[in-house]
């Protein structure tokens, strides 16, 4: 009795058109799946209007093997929104401005052969998702994954700010004049806020980001306890008192980007006293309400004035295929790892 043979596998694309080297691109591919005896790649072009949900939907309609996600840190969103809990792998072609997921998880930059083989010869690795559900100033609510991070004020401002042709042109530096501005005007809000169901507090702040991972554009690290894989959410609250407070904000999140390059580093950044003016906390649920509506961004995409947020973690939800070469990133200990509420 013969048994059946089950069809070869094939790969997915999700492209942003307008950030894709289509042609080469294609060429790589073709010339891998080949080399593994997988089926034709199926490819989907993202809309302008959606990031690329479409295109993953229609892409997962297909049950591919991995899914190639070619865009930036905002088509990888819309993708994972669509792929988390199908257990069906992404794999990173990052060709955006921050590349914020692929920097955490150690996706090659700038080398398109290496993501394609990474995406048919990799790991899998199960990573965090985290879910914004988010309510506007009408009272409508709606509630989307992010991959990276969710930000209110600056981060938001940054994203609402910067266009598409500037970080096309100038890369991360776009955002120079946006945060100039906000930092010389240096407008706190006040925001009621709790951790993991527990007591309301109260605070103003100028930023605050809920991170799934640490690492913010320009490579600087702002949560240097962030795990992508932990299972927790790290918020960090800026509160500057005036441009002094600023320039110590600037100089810790310096000296926390030269500390993670090493293990003693690391370990002195751990003994230095906490800020007042960045105070970071930790867990699996973070609510808050604005007294009045600000700007939210998911991933460096511009999601409009909200009045509340809650914003949760789902554990491992979404597997991401990386180089067989390289381990997950370590996070070193730092003051993020300090999960306490903010001296007022």
């Amino acid at each position: 009795m013969n048994e059946a043979h089950s069809p070869a596998p094939h790969a997915a694309v999700v492209y942003h058109p307008l950030k894709v080297p289509v042609r080469r691109l294609r060429a790589v591919v073709a010339e891998h799946e080949a080399a593994n005896g997988w089926a034709r790649t199926r490819w989907h072009e993202t809309a302008g209007d959606d990031s690329g949900r479409a295109a993953a939907e229609s892409a997962l309609a297909h049950r591919p093997a991995v899914v190639l996600v070619a865009g930036g840190d905002g088509t990888v969103r819309a993708v994972a929104e669509v792929m988390q809990a199908t257990g069906i792998p992404i794999a990173l072609i990052p060709l955006g401005t921050g590349n914020l997921l692929a920097r955490d998880i150690g996706a090659p930059l700038n080398d398109l052969a290496a993501c394609v083989r990474a995406a048919f010869s990799g790991v899998d690795r199960a990573v965090d998702v985290g879910m914004a559900e988010l309510d506007d100033e009408g009272g409508s609510r709606r509630t989307t994954a992010f991959m990276v991070m969710a930000g209110i004020g600056l981060d938001a401002e940054m994203a609402e700010s910067t266009s598409a042709n500037a970080k096309k042109r100038l890369g991360w530096f776009a955002y120079v004049a946006p945060i100039a501005r906000s930092v010389i005007a240096n407008r706190l809000f006040h925001l009621d806020y709790r951790i993991d169901g527990g007591r309301t507090r109260s605070t103003r702040a100028h930023t605050v980001i809920v991170g799934n991972c640490g690492t913010l554009t320009g490579n600087m690290l702002l949560i240097p306890a962030a795990i992508i894989d932990d299972g927790l959410l790290d918020v960090v609250m800026m509160r500057p008192a005036g441009r002094f407070g600023w320039a110590r904000i600037g100089t810790r999140l310096t000296l926390q980007g030269l500390a993670r390059r090493s293990p003693l580093g690391r370990r002195l950044l751990q003994q230095t006293p906490d800020l007042h003016s960045l105070a970071y906390l930790r867990g699996r649920r973070f609510e808050a309400r604005f007294d009045a509506p600000h700007l939210v961004e998911l991933d460096g995409d511009g999601f409009g004035h909200v009045t509340r947020v809650r914003i949760t973690v789902r554990p491992g939800a979404l597997v991401v295929r990386t180089p067989a070469h390289r381990g997950a990133p370590s996070a070193g200990a730092a003051p993020g790892g300090r999960a306490r509420a903010p001296r007022e």
